[in-house]
């Protein structure tokens, strides 16, 4: 019986996940490769994150999007799995919109951090 949990997210590209990864600070190891749990149980993964605990963490496409992948009961993360996907997945959007904005010409004329962990950003753009 495998002890992977798949934990559903709303992400959709390989290489914005991993900016945004790589912007957090949060190392990873391009796959496929394996994601090691329990009993030397594994499972493939397109992004892997390494613990320090020799199990880890991958997200994997499911069809759709992009899961979290790891065995839960050697979570070695600091603050719990919600806290790191809501982390990620802020990361991840926040990186969408600047991509997409600056394809369409925009420009960031203001960006704050709220003290509720939001971003506000104030865009603009040009037109002669």
């Amino acid at each position: 019986m495998s002890h992977f949990s798949h934990i559903k997210t709303k992400i959709r590209n390989l290489s914005t996940l991993q900016g945004a990864l790589t912007t957090l600070g949060i190392d990873w190891k391009a796959g496929p490769t394996d994601v090691r749990g329990y009993r030397g149980q594994t499972h493939s993964a397109d992004v892997v994150i390494e613990q320090d605990n020799g199990y880890d963490i991958g997200f994997s496409w499911n069809g759709e999007s992009y899961e979290l992948v790891a065995d839960l009961q050697y979570w070695a993360q600091t603050g719990s799995v919600d806290r790191f996907i809501s982390k990620i997945t802020q990361q991840y959007a926040f990186d969408t919109v600047m991509q997409e904005t600056a394809k369409q010409g925009f420009q960031v004329a203001e960006q704050n951090q709220n003290t509720d962990g939001s971003i506000r950003l104030v865009l603009q753009r040009w037109v002669a």
